[in-house]
């Protein structure tokens, strides 16, 4: 290729990486974020599979579920509350809604795609999306944080789940998270 073929593709790409640098900045500016921010969110999630006011239904499995020692192929679907603390009493925050499948053959590990939907507080009607693996047995679980909505627009982060409490005959979990968001 000669110099001044080399000298174009360049001018081509210089000029390709200056547009998409403005559009970001565009983009930024049209939607008013304004600066990002940091933002530590802690609540309890009552997965309530058994009982009265049942929050976690399964609606799917596979024909060999029965007979895996860890339920796998096994779909949930959520509408969890999230609460102030641990009791089931406590201050409503808001709900989890969503799914989460029993993903492995070896271990009791979720597949997780819910989202927390604040109904109260200062995050009240925003949303933050968390899609990722969630191995029930580890002491401390971290998934991602991969959106959100309304005050968590253009959300990233990492939620940590540690089981508060767990009624192995009734299959029913309290569960603490701790989640560290950056926003706009």
């Amino acid at each position: 290729m000669g110099l001044h073929r080399q000298f174009r593709v360049f001018t081509v790409v210089v000029t390709i990486i200056l547009f998409a640098s403005q559009s970001t900045e565009t983009a930024a500016a049209k939607l008013k974020a304004g600066k990002e921010k940091i933002s530590n969110l802690q609540f309890y999630f009552h997965d309530k599979v058994s009982g009265q006011n049942v929050t976690a239904v399964e609606v799917a499995h596979a024909p060999s579920t029965k007979s895996s020692p860890t339920l796998f192929g096994t779909v949930v679907v959520i509408d969890d509350p999230l609460t102030e603390g641990p009791e089931p009493t406590s201050k409503l925050l808001g709900r989890a809604q969503g799914l989460y499948a029993l993903a492995s053959q070896e271990e009791l590990q979720l597949l997780m795609a819910v989202t927390y939907v604040f109904q109260s507080g200062e995050f009240n009607g925003s949303t933050l999306a968390v899609v990722g693996h969630n191995a029930v047995f580890n002491e401390v679980r971290e998934m991602p944080i991969v959106g959100g909505s309304g005050k968590f627009r253009m959300a990233r982060g990492y939620a940590l789940a540690h089981t508060h409490s767990f009624d192995i005959k009734a299959k029913n979990a309290i569960v603490h998270y701790n989640v560290t968001v950056l926003h706009y």
